[in-house]
């Protein structure tokens, strides 16, 4: 009976408690309603989350950006099957004795000496002459004797030639065989040709395959580092695949030469701008004197800075604790500057960390020998990453592509500076877009097969030469083939 009356109760109160039927008016106005709140919410939740994005954080190195996979950070550029190709043709004679000497001094520093002694190989072979080893610092290089069949090379003039009179020349840069076949007629009166510069004498295009093959045997194969060097390098490189394994080789170009140099003065101080205008007033054999600082930074002609490094790399998605060997000479500002590459990559290392000092006494006060230690672990690097082009960034990037085209990372710097100045300026943040547009920006920089580039449009004469790719920097496809056939 409590039951019944109970269900009675709930029935009638059911009853009492139900509403009117709504009017479609009613309905419609609540639809309508709900789906406004709905996009209300929906768009302050993106908001947030756009926000969030955006502030997390302006240079403090800590990225909000997708995971990149580690075979894209680390590994090789697909290479199409080619390999290195340096064989003579059929056609190529061996080199025959020859009583007519060529010397050479050589200039610049280690790979301006390096590359100038392979042209000097090819132009001996040209001019049918027998090269004298240009005196170098002798505990830097040494030569196997690969290039017998090439060209008669010897350590020293005959004694009967030491006091004959010599031609001295300035042979044009970048020329062809038809002006080396002209400088034959130097013979009728000269037994010896002195060659008073050996970087940028011959051509980067247009010349015979064999000559330019020549020239990949003698840089790639006959001239090498003295084994001491090859040694101390190969120990170095173990060392750092026992630290993280894989590691980036950074040609940090921040010396207090090279921004005084170039003129570049951004994120200086003005007393450091001061200091390098004074070197540069007072470095003779450096022609240009009046630099425009911020025009050099637009152009894309000035390094990177450590920060710049450290904010382009985190972009293109490498993590903190990726290990960075530093090669490079002495970093201008020190470790106020180092600080800042270091907030976004902690894990740097240098020579003098990886060496004992005694196995770096010996190499003490002699910059050559040191930079062939750099050089050796850039071209063993997994990745490496030059800060500015130069000598050795060109003959590093060429020489891993000789290797297989080993992953290098070229920075667009112009187009670096624009994304630079609107991170500076707030107009852009670091964040997922932003580390997408630099990673799109240098999609095609990472190292991967192509032909060597030719001078730059509008420029006429033998001004257009130093506009063209360096052959030491692209020795494809001359030096780099395929069995099925070249990229096109």
């Amino acid at each position: 009976m409590v039951n019944r009356g109970s269900s009675h109760y709930r029935a009638s109160l059911t009853s009492r408690s139900l509403p009117r039927k709504a009017s479609p008016y009613a309905i419609t106005l609540y639809i309508i309603s709900l789906f406004a709140f709905s996009i209300f919410i929906f768009l302050f939740n993106t908001r947030n989350i756009l926000e969030e994005d955006e502030q997390k954080p302006n240079f403090s190195g800590e990225f909000l950006s997708e995971q990149i996979p580690e075979e894209q950070l680390w590994d090789a550029p697909f290479s199409y099957g080619l390999q290195s190709c340096i064989k003579p043709t059929a056609k190529y004679k061996a080199a025959h004795g020859s009583d007519r000497y060529i010397t050479v001094r050589s200039n610049g520093g280690l790979n301006q000496m390096r590359t100038g002694i392979s042209d000097m190989v090819a132009v001996a072979r040209i001019m049918n002459a027998t090269l004298v080893v240009p005196q170098l610092d002798k505990r830097s290089f040494w030569k196997d004797s690969s290039l017998k069949r090439d060209v008669r090379i010897v350590k020293e003039l005959p004694k009967n030639l030491e006091a004959v009179p010599r031609a001295r020349k300035h042979f044009t840069s970048w020329s062809g065989v038809g002006y080396y076949e002209e400088m034959k007629q130097l013979w009728k009166e000269y037994q010896v040709i002195h060659v008073a510069k050996s970087d940028s004498r011959l051509a980067n295009n247009n010349l015979p395959l064999d000559i330019q093959r020549l020239r990949c045997r003698a840089l790639y194969h006959a001239l090498r580092f003295s084994p001491p060097i090859e040694s101390l390098g190969k120990k170095l490189v173990e060392r750092l695949r026992t630290r993280g394994g894989r590691y980036i080789a950074l040609h940090l170009r921040y010396e207090k030469d090279m921004l005084s140099f170039t003129g570049c003065t951004y994120g200086l101080t003005d007393a450091e701008s001061e200091e390098l205008r004074i070197m540069r007033e007072t470095t003779n054999h450096w022609k240009v004197k009046e630099i425009n600082s911020r025009e050099q930074r637009i152009g894309g002609f000035c390094p990177l800075t450590p920060k710049e490094v450290g904010i382009f790399l985190r972009a293109l998605g490498y993590p903190p604790s990726t290990l960075i060997y530093i090669a490079a000479g002495e970093i201008y500002g020190g470790n106020t500057r180092l600080s800042e590459l270091m907030s976004y990559f902690p894990n740097i290392v240098f020579k003098e960390e990886l060496a004992t000092k005694e196995e770096l006494e010996a190499f003490t006060g002699h910059a050559s020998q040191t930079a062939a230690l750099d050089y050796i672990i850039s071209i063993e690097s997994d990745v490496f990453v030059p800060s500015h082009s130069g000598n050795m960034a060109r003959t590093v990037e060429g020489h891993r592509r000789y290797l297989g085209h080993r992953k290098t990372i070229n920075p667009d710097r112009k187009g670096l500076v624009k994304i630079f100045d609107k991170l500076e300026t707030g107009q852009l943040k670091e964040g997922s877009s932003y580390s997408f547009l630099v990673r799109q920006m240098h999609e095609n920089r990472q190292g991967a097969p192509r032909k060597r580039k030719g001078p730059m449009q509008g420029i006429k004469g033998r001004a257009r030469f130093r506009t063209e790719e360096s052959f030491y920097e692209n020795p494809y496809p001359e030096c780099i083939c395929s069995s099925k056939g070249r990229l096109e």
